[in-house]
């Protein structure tokens, strides 16, 4: 049997493959090469987690609503319109030439109704929400129904106050609210370049009181992202205006439009109005209210008037 050959020592000391000779016979160690790549490899690992880390960081943060503020609560905004490309929700109902939207967006205006006036004891009751201090959890008041979210039921404050509920509301009360009514459709109606008169107001049309109690029934979890005309089929433009102010009177509480990509939020601010088509377009939700109370009043209106309703009136 032929003898095995050893195998040659493959250390720096060897002259093996791991240092070669040079011309003037010298040799290089390997172990400054290794070093430099060992050390490229930690920084391309390192900036591969920066990156990772930037991109979930802007994740979350689109998540959260916070990628673009459309309106601060410091701001006073004359108008502020932004359009965008219509969804076809609108297609698979009755469409009706100069009313439903073929222009869409969404809009801000501060000066529908003026902080003042809101504050002003002769043009704004706060009768509304005398009956609101009393709840726990997030609610709404149907003027024109009269349903009160209590809990886990609906109670009719028309038929349980009976004539006594003009003591809790007054005429000036109900004028005030088609006044505001009127401005806003008007408004609307000026934004998307079609006539107020083909718009009807629809139900439902509310104020809501949420704050950070915990919800008791599905009808108070105010946060899940919807779409208006999804929900209602009625609805062809939806506006909310603010009675209270972010980071004043609540936190959380913002409006978010989740578009694709990112959230585009609206900071609420008394007497500040939000109005947009009713679309898919406008897919949003309301973020959790944190401390505090936040109330809005939710008015819509729809270009078919088999679904119109008049204005709420003293009964």
């Amino acid at each position: 049997m032929a003898p095995q050959r050893r195998a040659a020592p493959r250390g720096p000391e060897s002259g093996g493959t791991a240092a070669g000779p040079d011309r003037g016979g010298r040799r290089h160690s390997r172990y400054p090469q290794e070093t430099r790549w060992r050390w490229l490899k930690v920084a391309f690992l390192l900036s591969s987690v920066a990156v990772g880390s930037l991109l979930s960081w802007s994740y979350l943060s689109a998540e959260d609503g916070v990628t673009e503020v459309l309106a601060r609560h410091s701001e006073n905004l004359q108008d502020k319109f932004i359009e965008i490309p219509c969804s076809e929700d609108y297609d698979s109902h009755k469409r009706f030439e100069g009313c439903t939207p073929r222009k869409c967006g969404r809009g801000v205006t501060d000066v529908v109704i003026t902080r003042e006036e809101l504050n002003n004891e002769k043009t704004f009751s706060c009768s509304f929400f005398l009956l609101f201090c009393f709840l726990s959890q997030a609610s709404i008041l149907d003027l024109h129904s009269g349903a009160l979210s209590l809990g886990k039921h609906f109670v009719n404050l028309y038929r349980y106050f009976g004539d006594k509920i003009q003591d809790i509301f007054t005429e000036e009360d109900f004028a005030l609210y088609r006044d505001v009514r009127q401005r806003i459709q008007q408004r609307i109606a000026q934004a998307f370049g079609i006539s107020s008169a083909s718009m009807y107001l629809t139900k439902p049309t509310f104020f809501s009181r949420i704050n950070n109690t915990e919800a008791k029934t599905t009808h108070d979890e105010y946060w899940h992202p919807h779409v208006d005309k999804v929900t209602y089929g009625s609805f062809d433009y939806t506006s909310l205006l603010y009675l209270s102010d972010y980071t004043e009177d609540f936190g959380g509480g913002r409006f978010v439009f989740m578009d694709a990509g990112s959230n585009k939020t609206i900071e609420p601010r008394a007497g500040r109005v939000s109005f947009f088509t009713s679309g898919s377009e406008n897919l949003h939700r309301v973020e959790k209210v944190h401390w505090g109370t936040r109330y809005a009043i939710t008015i819509s209106f729809t270009c078919n008037p088999d679904h119109g309703i008049g204005d709420p009136v003293l009964m």
